[in-house]
């Protein structure tokens, strides 16, 4: 009766701990990780890219479960939020003179066992900061000078990382920007403002600021078959594994493009490509069913926010990860041009991952102090209406 007893009663104390942990999401992320490290594992020789990502999702859940029980009311001070954001901008400008190139790109500290790409971290101080910024003006957002204000503070870390050049983690972090700026109520004609100044922009980007490659990746998405043995290569081989998987996939660890190398990159950039040749159109729709499910959840998450501040938090990362999602799955379909942007929870990488979990552990810990609000109660009080 005694041991009854007090195995109620940790069972109660677990419950009580972990109250404010929102299962669903987390076993929904779990499963896309595990049918990530799963696609990558070789099942022959070495598992370089498996072993490695076994050890980033323990250091990731770690930190997700440490920081789920920090109250980040704290994050509301502004002298917190430009420190982060001066942090941020002081680590960009170091990685020109002590960062590691690889692939073209200077965008990554080389620690020998491993290496940290800050741009991935630096995309949540962007949503802190924005966040900040727009709980305290989502009624004067009609003002367009919030829109440059913000802009500008989003402007300097996006110009930063696409000198590196990374052109993917330059295009969320715009779309970061541009998210959180609609969702604070922007006026339509401020919209039409702020698209015309992006497509002015780009096209002086184009003629300034871009690679020879990144104009080669765009023009070879506007003429997918020009170049297959060249600049496509990439885009036609993911295409041929998504289209090769059919109904029901080839399998697991059969799928030919990826094992037999046809396919560049299935660790990272193609992930997904790689998984849906050996999963099918089946396995296809089961992840992005579970994607679905953690921007549900997120999005539910954030309603539920104790101040302005909160909810926004939540809507910027809900906003975080279908941008990695859409820009991943465009380019491994043939939709989007090739980026480098990986697939959240799927991909090889420690930055990434680490990051992603670390924007839900936060979330985690607002929730403790979250209100049990009603969803268009919330959603007229950040939209400003």
């Amino acid at each position: 009766m005694i041991d009854k007893l007090a195995t109620r009663s940790s069972a109660h104390r677990a419950r009580t701990l972990f109250f404010h942990i929102d299962w669903t999401l987390l076993v929904s992320s779990l499963l896309i990780v595990g049918a990530g490290i799963l696609t990558m594992n070789s099942f022959i020789g070495e598992n370089y890219f498996f072993e490695n990502q076994l050890v980033w999702t323990t250091v990731a859940l770690t930190l997700f479960f440490l920081l789920s029980f920090v109250d980040f009311r704290f994050l509301r001070r502004t002298g917190v939020i430009v420190s982060l954001f001066v942090t941020s901008v002081a680590l960009l400008l170091l990685i020109f003179i002590f960062g590691d190139i690889a692939k073209g790109a200077q965008n990554r500290f080389n620690f020998g066992a491993f290496a940290f790409q800050p741009a991935d971290p630096i995309k949540l101080v962007i949503i802190l900061l924005l966040a900040k910024y727009f709980s305290r003006r989502h009624i004067e957002i009609a003002n367009i000078r919030h829109i440059f204000v913000s802009g500008f503070y989003a402007f300097i870390v996006f110009f930063l990382v696409l000198l590196q050049p990374d052109f993917g983690s330059a295009i969320i972090i715009a779309l970061l920007w541009f998210g959180m700026v609609l969702v604070s109520g922007i006026s339509k004609k401020h919209l039409l403002a702020v698209m015309l100044i992006g497509t002015i922009g780009f096209f002086a980007m184009w003629s300034y600021v871009f690679e020879d490659y990144q104009k080669d990746r765009i023009l070879t998405f506007i003429h997918p078959l020009t170049d297959i043995q060249g600049t496509g290569y990439n885009a036609y081989q993911s295409t041929i594994a998504v289209g090769s998987g059919q109904l029901f996939g080839k399998g697991v660890g059969y799928g030919t493009q990826s094992k037999l190398q046809f396919l560049p990159e299935y660790e990272t950039d193609f992930i997904f490509a790689a998984f849906a040749e050996e999963w099918g159109f089946v396995g296809v729709l089961l992840i992005l069913t579970l994607f679905g499910i953690i921007i549900w959840r997120v999005i539910d998450n954030a309603a539920r926010g104790a101040t302005n501040f909160e909810i926004l938090f939540g809507i910027g990362l809900s906003i975080f990860f279908m941008s990695h999602i859409a820009i991943n799955i465009g380019m491994n379909i043939g939709v989007l041009p090739i980026t480098g942007t990986t697939l959240p929870f799927m991909s090889y990488g420690g930055s990434h991952l680490i990051t992603e979990f670390i924007g839900l552990g936060i979330l985690m810990g607002m929730r403790r102090y979250s209100r049990a609000a009603h969803k268009d109660d919330a959603s007229h009080e950040f939209l400003g209406i």
